[in-house]
């Protein structure tokens, strides 16, 4: 069974730096789109980032475009979010997810959560004043 796994959440002091990391078991994420979504308490799910299967092009919500980066490494089979100068809006349980590509691997990665059809368990983010 495929499954996806979070890590590197923590807690950290507003204006530091996390760095997420998703890895795949069961899935070969070179072959998928990867987003990042996140759930603050008492809130919906919102997107954060997300990376083509290739690496080659990538899309953020506008709160974090300037602060947090997506990368991949498909030969670790793992995709990345680095998150730095951490607000406390930020805090929330991070979720990555994977999308079809395509068959010809042509459609770009997508902000919408019900283009993603493997989840996560997430990894907890707390940032602390």
């Amino acid at each position: 069974q495929a499954h996806l796994v979070e890590s590197g959440g923590g807690l950290v002091q507003a204006g530091m730096s996390l760095r997420l990391s998703c890895t795949g078991s069961g899935r070969t994420l070179s072959l998928y789109n990867v987003g990042w979504f996140r759930q603050a308490a008492g809130k919906e799910r919102e997107f954060v980032a997300c990376i083509n299967w290739n690496g080659r092009s990538s899309d953020y919500t506008e709160s974090v475009k300037a602060r947090f980066t997506i990368s991949r490494d498909n030969a670790k089979n793992a995709v990345y979010l680095e998150m730095n100068s951490l607000e406390q809006e930020d805090a929330a349980v991070y979720y990555c997810a994977t999308a079809f590509t395509g068959f010809d691997r042509g459609r770009s990665c997508t902000s919408v959560d019900s283009e993603y059809d493997l989840w996560g368990q997430g990894t907890q983010v707390t940032v602390s004043s």
